[in-house]
Parts: structure tokens; C-alpha cells; sequence
């Protein structure tokens, strides 16, 4: 008895430092960089992409494949596979009345799942390296008014879905209100691909044609919004740089 006792001391005194190692803020972070690193790798090895022309794997149909058609999208929005892609695929599979369903599921459980794994394997690593007047004004910005800064990435189109789940993470948001503006601020976007991957058989049905256009406007808005406020800050600039009038 004292043999094994002294021998699960021993092991244990083994384990004590890889196990702190990987319970610091940088061993966290390692392991979502590693779990990144796999979850690209096998978004790469599988192309999502294939589903807009070969459909779902044989066999799966009815409610439980939309269902798991949702946990994949979760899963592959996780390893920053393009949500126009999945959510066209939705509606190519599915149609506009599963599809949709489909796709804002996906989309809430790959928000909450970058999020979790963000903020508990991400975000004491990386908030102390925050820097720099825009980053630390984006931070404050997520931390104090997480629903209304977290719609307005959402409405944004150019805003990449998965860079702001985990710029989220970093910040002081909470899951709640994240999630509630993530399933608000996506929905008509999400409807806009949605639809137009259910009806790209017939390109010149006005449906598809009014979806298309949908994306396309709310892109150009976006580009507009974006150059308009690059404009704003280049200006403000400008104003701090020059001296007042009568100055030495």
C-alpha cells in the first residue's frame, strides 16, 4: 500500500507542471489555436463548398438532417468556413421554410460556441496585449454597450461573422446579450442567401433576382458606411495634427 501511494505521489508530481502549463492563459490559448488549426483542417478536407452541388451524404433526410445540418454549420462557422456559403447551401438542401431555421440555428450555435471557447481559452492571453486608439475604442465600445455594438457588427456586412465572435470573447459582452443581437442583426442577411440558394436553379425568377439584389444593396451600404468613416477619422486626424491659430 505504501508502495502505490508513493507511486500516484510520484506520477502526480509528473503531471503537476504540464497541467499548470496548460491551465496559464497562454497554455489555454494554445489549445484554441490548436483546436483552430483542426477545425480549418478539416473544413479544408471536407469542402463545405461540395454541398451546393453535391447535396447532404446519402441518406440523411427529413427533420434530423436539417437538424445536423445546423450542429455542422455551428461547427465549420467555428473554423471561419464563409457563412454566405453555408447559408446558400441551406437553402439549395432544404428550401426556404427549413433552411432558413437551419441557418439561424447554425448561426446562434456558432456565435455561442466561438464565444465560449474565446472567452475561456482566448481572453486572458489576449486582453492584456490590446493596444492601439481603435482597438481599445472598439473594446469599450463591445464591454459597455455589448447588445447595441454587437447588432451594429451584425448589420455591417463586411464585417467578417467569425473575427467578431471572437473579438466579442475578448471584450467584457455577456453571452445573453451577444446572442440575442447576433440572431437579430443576422436574420435578414441570413434570409437573403437563404433564399437565393434555394431558388439558383431559376436565376431570372424574380425571387432570386430580389435576393440578390438585397445582398448586393446592403454590400454597397456597408462599403459607403465603411469609406464614410475612414473619411470621419482621417478628418479628426487632421483636426488633433494641426495647431490652433495664434499658437507658437
Amino acid at each position: 500500500m505504501p508502495v502505490e501511494t508513493s507511486s500516484l505521489a510520484a506520477a502526480a508530481r509528473r503531471w503537476a507542471g504540464p497541467l499548470r502549463a496548460v491551465g496559464s492563459p497562454w497554455g489555454r490559448f494554445a489549445v484554441l489555436v490548436l483546436l483552430l488549426a483542426a477545425g480549418i483542417a478539416g473544413a479544408v478536407l471536407l469542402e463545405p463548398q461540395r454541398l451546393l452541388t453535391h447535396g447532404w451524404p446519402p441518406g440523411t433526410s427529413g427533420t434530423a438532417a436539417v437538424v445536423v445540418f445546423a450542429v455542422a454549420y455551428g461547427v465549420a462557422t467555428v473554423a471561419f468556413v464563409p457563412r454566405p456559403l453555408l447559408n446558400a447551401a441551406a437553402g439549395a438542401l432544404y428550401g426556404i421554410h427549413a433552411g432558413l431555421p437551419a441557418a439561424i440555428a447554425g448561426t446562434m450555435l456558432g456565435a455561442g460556441l466561438a464565444f465560449v471557447l474565446g472567452r475561456f481559452l482566448g481572453r486572458d492571453a489576449l486582453r492584456p496585449l490590446l493596444r492601439g486608439r481603435l482597438v481599445l475604442s472598439a473594446d469599450r465600445q463591445l464591454s459597455r454597450h455589448g447588445f447595441r455594438s454587437t447588432l451594429a457588427l451584425r448589420l455591417f456586412p463586411g464585417v467578417p461573422f467569425a473575427a467578431a465572435n471572437y473579438a466579442a470573447a475578448i471584450s467584457r459582452v455577456r453571452l445573453l446579450p451577444f446572442l440575442a443581437a447576433t440572431g437579430v442583426g443576422s436574420a435578414a442577411n441570413t434570409a437573403a442567401y437563404v433564399v437565393a440558394g434555394s431558388r439558383a436553379a431559376s436565376p431570372t425568377s424574380p425571387v432570386f433576382l430580389l435576393a440578390v439584389g438585397f445582398i448586393g444593396v446592403t454590400g454597397v451600404a456597408a462599403a459607403a458606411v465603411a469609406r464614410r468613416r475612414r473619411g470621419a477619422g482621417v478628418r479628426r486626424a487632421d483636426r488633433r495634427a494641426t495647431p490652433p491659430t495664434g499658437s507658437a
